[in-house]
Parts: C-alpha cells; sequence; structure tokens
C-alpha cells in the first residue's frame, strides 16, 4: 500500500533545503528533543562498542530488567520477562500492531504514525475525537457507538492506541476520562496500548496522570523510549511492557520483531539499560530538560494565545497546538487563498520560512485551521548553545531563543495584523 513520508519528517527536510539555500527558518515542524547527550550515556556507550554480536530478539537481560525496574517506581506490576526491546518505540509500535491484528482505534487528533502504520496493516484506522482539552484518550463516550459501526461493517476492531501526554496537543486526560476508557476497552474486548514517551516530561510531576495499566492491568501494553526524555532520537531504542496475561501476545511480538530487525543495537543496549536504572545525573537531565521544555513551549503558546489564536496550555512535552480560526485569523483565505491547515503551513513555509505541521496530518478536519508547533529545536544549533539553554535560570533571555519567539510574533502579527485592525480582539 502506498504510505507518503511521515509529513514530520517531509517537513524537517523541507527546512534543510531551505537552510542549504541560505534561506532564513524557523523550525517549528520536527518533534526532536534537540538536546545534547548525557556524558554518561557517552561513556556507556562507549564502554559497550565492542558488542558486535546479536543479542537476544527480546533484549538483553540488562535493559529489560532495568526497564521493569523503571516501570515498578511508577507503581506498575512489571516483569522483565514480558518486556521487549526494539530499535525504537515506532518500529514496536507497528510489530504490535501487526502481532495484534486487525482495525485499531486512534484518537483525532493524534500522532501521525498511528494512522499511517495502520494503513500500512491494510486497513484504515478508526478516528475517535478526544475531549476539548484531553488530547490522547479517544473520548470513551463515543468509543463504543463507533466500534459497533465499524465492526458491523466487517472490521475487526482489536486495539485502541492512547497517548499520555499527547502528541500534537501537549495536553492531559483527565483520569477519569482514562479509567472510563479502560472500562470502555474491557466491554469491548479491546486492547489498550499506552504509548509513554512523553511521561516524563509531563511537567507538574506532582499531578495525577495514571497509567491505563491502573485501571486495565489485563489488557494495557505500554511502550516509551529514550528519544524524548533524554535526546536519543538517533539511537533508536525503545522498550514495551505486556502484562501476564498477554503473554502469547509477547510471544508474537517477539516472533515479528525477529523477522524485522532481530535485535537491537546491542551497544545502545547497555546505554539504555544504565538509563532506565535512573542514577542521580540522568534524574536531574531529565527534570532539567522537563523544566526547558515546559518554558518554552508555554512562551509560544503565549505568543499565539496574544495574536488571537486559541491554544489549549500544554503540560507535557514540547509542543502547542494553535488554532487560527477566530476573528484575528478571519480573511486568511481572502488575502492569501488559505482554506486549509495544510495550505496555512504551506504559506508560513514558503512566505516566512517558518516549519509547522497541519493538524489534518494529525487526522484534524482539514479545513480546520489547526497547527502542531514544536518548540524543541530553538534551544540552539551548537552543543554550547543548547547546554546553555538546559542550564539557564531563564531560557526566554537568551538571544538566539529570544529571538525565535520575537519571529514568531511578527509572523503572527503579520497574518492578523489587517484583521486586528477590523475586529477589535476582546480584553
Amino acid at each position: 500500500m502506498p504510505v507518503a513520508v511521515s509529513a514530520t519528517l517531509a517537513a524537517n527536510e523541507a527546512l534543510d533545503d531551505r537552510r542549504r539555500a541560505g534561506l532564513p527558518v524557523l523550525p517549528l515542524a520536527f518533534g526532536e528533543a534537540g538536546l545534547n547527550v548525557h556524558p554518561s550515556l557517552e561513556r556507556e556507550l562507549a564502554a559497550a562498542a565492542g558488542r558486535g554480536a546479536y543479542g537476544p530478539v527480546a533484549g538483553s537481560a540488562a535493559l529489560r530488567n532495568a526497564a521493569a525496574g523503571y516501570w515498578h517506581r511508577r507503581g506498575l506490576r512489571a516483569d522483565a520477562d514480558l518486556v521487549v526491546a526494539g530499535p525504537g518505540s515506532k518500529p514496536l509500535l507497528y510489530a504490535l500492531l501487526l502481532a495484534i491484528g486487525g482495525s485499531v482505534v486512534v484518537p483525532r487528533p493524534s500522532w501521525v504514525s498511528y494512522a499511517a502504520q495502520t494503513r500500512l496493516m491494510g486497513t484504515e484506522p478508526i478516528f475517535v475525537a478526544t475531549r476539548p482539552g484531553e488530547g490522547g484518550v479517544p473520548d470513551p463516550d463515543t468509543l463504543p457507538q463507533v466500534v459497533a459501526r465499524a465492526r458491523a461493517a466487517g472490521q475487526p476492531v482489536r486495539s485502541v492506541v492512547v497517548t499520555i501526554p499527547d502528541n500534537p496537543t501537549g495536553t492531559l486526560a483527565r483520569p477519569e476520562t482514562v479509567r472510563r476508557l479502560c472500562e470502555v476497552a474491557r466491554e469491548l474486548d479491546l486492547i489498550v496500548i499506552a504509548d509513554e514517551i512523553y511521561r516524563d516530561l509531563v511537567f507538574d510531576q506532582r499531578a495525577e496522570f495514571p497509567c491505563p495499566a491502573r485501571f486495565a492491568p489485563e489488557r494495557t501494553v505500554i511502550t516509551t523510549a529514550l528519544s524524548k526524555s533524554l535526546a536519543l532520537g538517533g539511537w533508536r531504542i525503545g522498550v514495551a511492557l505486556l502484562p501476564e496475561e498477554l503473554s502469547g501476545l509477547r510471544d508474537r511480538l517477539a516472533a515479528v520483531a525477529s523477522e524485522i530487525w532481530s535485535s537491537a543495537s546491542g551497544p545502545v543496549q547497555e546505554a539504555a539499560a544504565y538509563a532506565f536504572g535512573e542514577p542521580a545525573e540522568i534524574v536531574d537531565r531529565v527534570a532539567a530538560s522537563r523544566r526547558l521544555h515546559a518554558t518554552v513551549a508555554t512562551a509560544m503558546t503565549e505568543r499565539f494565545t496574544d495574536a488571537g489564536a486559541r491554544v489549549p496550555m500544554p503540560q507535557g512535552g514540547f509542543y502547542c497546538y494553535p488554532s487560527l480560526d477566530g476573528p484575528a485569523f478571519a480573511d486568511l483565505g481572502d488575502r492569501f487563498g488559505i482554506s486549509t491547515a495544510a495550505d496555512l503551513a504551506e504559506f508560513l513555509l514558503d512566505k516566512y520560512g517558518v516549519g509547522v505541521l497541519p493538524g489534518s496530518a494529525f487526522g484534524d478536519r482539514p479545513e480546520a485551521l489547526r497547527l502542531r508547533v514544536a518548540t524543541s529545536l530553538l534551544y540552539g544549533e551548537t552543543h554550547e548553545e543548547r547546554a546553555a539553554a538546559l542550564a539557564a535560570a531563564d531560557p526566554l533571555t537568551l538571544p538566539w531563543i529570544a529571538d525565535a519567539l520575537e519571529r514568531a510574533t511578527e509572523v503572527l502579527a503579520d497574518l492578523s495584523s489587517d484583521v486586528r485592525e477590523a475586529v477589535p480582539l476582546p480584553a
């Protein structure tokens, strides 16, 4: 089945083309954590560089034990024998979908790859809208009717994906919504796939944001990785935890893995085992990155809000999800020929060098002028700048971050200037 290049990767390549042409860019499209590798992880990777042999398909014992300990510390039951490692959470998720089979319920909006991977399996994703301000979890009140219709049409619906916290909105579903989703999943006999890659980047770690495994431990599979919390996207390592009740699915997942990647990189597994063990310096690094992401994502959200966009305040990760459908942007169609989110994203790139993703890439309605804005590549272009951003008491005062935020403000003012004069915004 033909599948387009991932929207995030395509946008990043378009920005790189502009850079090579000497044109200015404001990189707000790619969901890369944008920070340096922690020195202790470089050390662990170097020490394991001689490990060139294939390892166990499910991952090394050291990594699986470390991952189990990571989940234990978060109040979940975790058996190392039920952990499977892979070269990133994205291939793990795809392998899971293949091992489960059938159709997949995904939130609307949701990360671009859920729907794309479902289509690679030869079936269409089943979108269920999220509740306002509660991204990442399909509305449990809507789910039964949607699944009933799909099954009546011959679609064998077998799983539902949730993301806590959410990409693209950066928001969190309420605990009650997660609990109710799990109840409905049990009633409908759906496996819950909980993508928790941003879990450690929830801004307020004291808040309650339960994993679905708290409410439905017998049917929840959890995936996570180090690409976001520790900026190791290029290392390609992820882990999945399956419940004992789904041990057969664990075996099928390992079988799929054996035919796709054989085993994850041995040296990277050693470094990942160290990271999942959470020594003090790794805990401190994650906390520092969480503060930085919260500061810059919140500042960008405020720029959009001040310009007249509607934006839910992000609660985790490094994204915001503005909607430019209010009076401040009412005549974008007349002025610039913009009628869809894709039109808007293309216009921002071509005219201003601003890279964002349209909400339609995440399953949103094409005519809804929503954008996924990623702030994590604003921390600097050099090792020194990124280190300074991480260490700064107020990263917004650093020139390169301040300049990027000011550029965003200028572009938004240019988009909305004529309308703002004609339609005063409320105070």
